[in-house]
């Protein structure tokens, strides 16, 4: 006879290996990143409720501790309320599924429905590098060494490309041809899109391979770490140590580099010094992979050194200058340890 931890963990196991891959049709990327929020919301109730996840049931989950969770990993880890928001919704699909798979659950995705949406504040100015701060970021790693020949490529090739971290870590060898000069990324809503790179990223990536992938498999991840021992893609949190790591060291030789960069702000800064050297934003929307043109009009917005240009060359002009406006987890836990990756 089933259990009500059976029944949640079954839903949720349908939901990933079933729902969300066949029925939706979701990317990998969707998937990934609803992976790892139910992964830390799982860690949450089991750390806070001491209990064990295959003991956790559909009450449980009420309002009061997915706003806990909310509330506190938000905190933890400076969520923006987009993000917030993301997982939230996350949360929520999988209740829908839930409970129209079986419509005595709705009384729980009805529960979750009275949390609020966190209100995005005011725009701020994109967190973006100086090309100074860049090149001294850039000049950290040591290449001589092996993990550092790594690291510099996967700064060059993530700010040469404006990719998203997601989109690079995703990226196999084949996907790079430094003969053309290009690369196949495949971004949000698995949509793929072909990037330029320079002549020197191409040279970068012929000394990386050479050490790391020697016998050129085209199959496998351009950036790895080694599990049992075979090559898995690099994770998002090796990649954020990487660039806060080689920052920290940075910013002591060049103030303009952040202690506290991440890897979305080498997206950022191409993105911006691209804008910069006179791309229209259609074609930086199409670089960047927007599906929405308006999300790039933050640079634009962002740019202050443009307009404080253009304003003086009005004003050379003798045009009058405007007036300023006023888990705990358990090594028997097989179901949801494979299916949530959690080992």
């Amino acid at each position: 006879m089933s259990t009500p931890a059976d029944t949640f963990l079954k839903h949720l196991r349908d939901w990933f290996t079933v729902f969300l891959p066949r029925q939706r049709a979701a990317s990998p990327h969707t998937i990934e990143s609803a992976r790892r929020a139910w992964n830390m919301l799982l860690r949450h109730v089991c750390d806070t409720g001491g209990i064990p996840v295959d003991k956790i049931t559909f009450p449980m989950l009420d309002r009061a501790c997915i706003t806990g969770f909310l509330e506190q990993t938000r905190a933890e880890r400076n969520w923006t309320a987009a993000t917030y928001n993301q997982r939230l919704a996350c949360i929520r699909s999988f209740f829908k599924y839930a409970a129209t798979a079986e419509p005595t659950l709705a009384i729980y995705l009805a529960d979750l429905a009275g949390i609020p949406l966190m209100k995005a504040p005011a725009t701020k100015p994109v967190s973006h590098m100086s090309q100074q701060a860049i090149k001294a970021l850039l000049a950290q790693p040591d290449p001589s060494s092996r993990t550092g020949l790594r690291d510099q490529f996967f700064m060059i090739l993530m700010y040469d490309t404006a990719a998203r971290d997601a989109e690079m870590l995703t990226a196999a060898i084949g996907d790079l041809d430094a003969q053309r000069l290009t690369i196949d990324l495949l971004g949000k809503g698995s949509k793929p899109r072909r990037i330029p790179i320079t002549k020197e990223t191409a040279a970068h990536y012929r000394r990386y391979t050479a050490a790391f992938h020697p016998d050129l498999q085209l199959g496998d991840p351009l950036f790895y770490t080694i599990h049992s021992h075979r090559k898995t893609r690099m994770s998002d949190d090796n990649a954020a140590r990487i660039i806060r790591q080689h920052a920290q060291a940075a910013h002591r030789k060049c103030a303009e580099v952040p202690a506290r960069a991440h890897p979305h702000m080498l997206r950022h800064s191409r993105a911006m010094h691209l804008y910069q050297a006179g791309m229209p934003l259609a074609l930086l929307t199409e670089w960047l992979g927007h599906a929405d043109p308006e999300t790039t009009l933050i640079y634009a917005h962002a740019d202050t050194e443009m307009k404080r240009r253009a304003i003086q060359k009005a004003t050379a002009n003798g045009t009058p200058t405007p007036q300023p406006s006023q888990a705990v987890w358990h090594d028997n836990d097989n179901i949801l340890n494979r299916l949530l990756g959690l080992r």
